[in-house]
């Protein structure tokens, strides 16, 4: 577990170990813990809460937060609101209960390429309190770990002259550590973009004898699950939004400026998610697509064949035929005992493919295949 507190105005950020039995004068306090330490010290965490606060977190929301299978998601009470949003996982399960800071071994892997790898993810559920921000997060979540250290740095004197802020409210920090992981799923997209870019030059490349269809089938179930978790978490985005326009009015400047930039903030958010879906959605066309070229490729490439073959097999019919002709058991036929005969009949086979074929060629039954 990590304990922050955060001064107003952006003027420090320290960190403990133990939950914080009062508020700071001025700013907020971020706890961040992994969800089996959630599940272990959740009386110690609700009695933080209450003195913190004067509220705690109610049982349903309690079970979300346990919940690792939970979809990106929205809630609200009158004293504090409550958001999930699933970040793409590190490939580690749970911790045990006996030792909630240690992860277990890596789940078993997925096939295909290594791309579709990384498309795993578990929930990160916020409880956003008015002057407290309570994050559980998956064990060893690197998006804790990656925030936290920003949150650090930018106390440096580097930072502050750079111009580097604080978070200012709870709220802000949420949807900073929400981009933080959307950031993640633009990193993904770009490199599911080049893998599907490769298997399309292979599935459209003339003659490819494609086999790698387990891997293509992968990445579009894959896509279609990223697509699904991606509606999910601008669903709960838009719910957020919704909820900021019906908070009061800021009583100061300072206030209503806060919540201004909460609603850009929190827009931008959800544009960045709006990008992923869009693109995975082409990317899933184009996969589509290309398949679909490739058969139909495929399908001319056979009824080329097919016709080449019938046309040589017209070639060769009347041939057949004269040579069956004069290959019938009867000891009278023309021309069979003239020393001519073999010549004439060779002659006209010779002109029979001749003609055949030349009017096969002006009918582009023959025509050489552009490739």
């Amino acid at each position: 577990m990590r304990v922050f507190n955060i001064t107003a105005n952006g003027k420090g950020v320290t960190e403990t170990d133990a939950l914080p039995s009062e508020l700071p004068p001025q700013g907020f306090v971020w706890i961040a813990c992994a969800r089996r330490e959630f599940e272990l010290r959740q009386a110690q965490i609700q009695a933080s809460l209450q003195s913190l606060c004067g509220t705690q977190l109610v049982d349903l929301h309690v079970s979300d937060l346990l919940n690792n299978q939970l979809p990106s998601h929205y809630d609200y009470t009158s004293q504090y609101d409550m958001l999930v949003f699933r970040r793409l996982a590190t490939g580690n399960t749970e911790a045990d209960l006996a030792a909630p800071s240690q992860p277990q071994p890596p789940r078993a892997k997925r096939s295909g390429p290594p791309v579709l790898k990384h498309i795993d993810t578990s929930p990160v559920g916020f409880a956003v309190f008015d002057q407290v921000l309570l994050t559980v997060h998956p064990t060893d979540c690197a998006v804790r770990e990656a925030y936290a250290l920003k949150l650090l740095n930018a106390t440096s004197q580097e930072s502050r002259a750079s111009g580097v802020k604080l978070p200012a409210s709870p709220a802000d920090l949420m949807l900073r550590i929400v981009n933080h992981m959307v950031d993640g799923y633009l990193e993904l997209r770009r490199e599911l973009t080049r893998q599907l870019g490769h298997w399309q030059s292979e599935l459209l490349k003339p003659g490819s004898r494609f086999s790698n269809w387990a891997s293509v089938l992968d990445a579009r179930l894959t896509m279609h699950e990223l697509d699904e978790i991606c509606e999910d978490q601008r669903s709960a985005l838009q719910d957020w939004i919704d909820s900021i326009e019906t908070w009061p009015e800021g009583s100061t400047p300072a206030a209503q400026r806060e919540r201004e930039l909460l609603k850009i903030r929190s827009r931008d958010v959800l544009e960045h998610i709006e990008r992923v879906v869009h693109h995975v959605r082409r990317m899933e066309q184009s996969a589509e697509t290309a398949v679909q070229m490739h058969f139909s490729l495929q399908s001319n490439r056979t009824n080329d064949i097919m016709r080449t073959l019938t046309a040589l097999t017209a070639v060769f019919l009347p041939l057949n035929l004269i040579t069956g002709f004069f290959g019938m058991n009867f000891e009278f036929l023309p021309a069979i005992h003239s020393s001519a005969g073999f010549w004439w009949t060779f002659g006209l086979m010779v002109s029979l493919v001749v003609v055949v074929v030349s009017v096969f060629w002006r009918k582009r039954y023959l025509a050489r295949t552009s490739r």
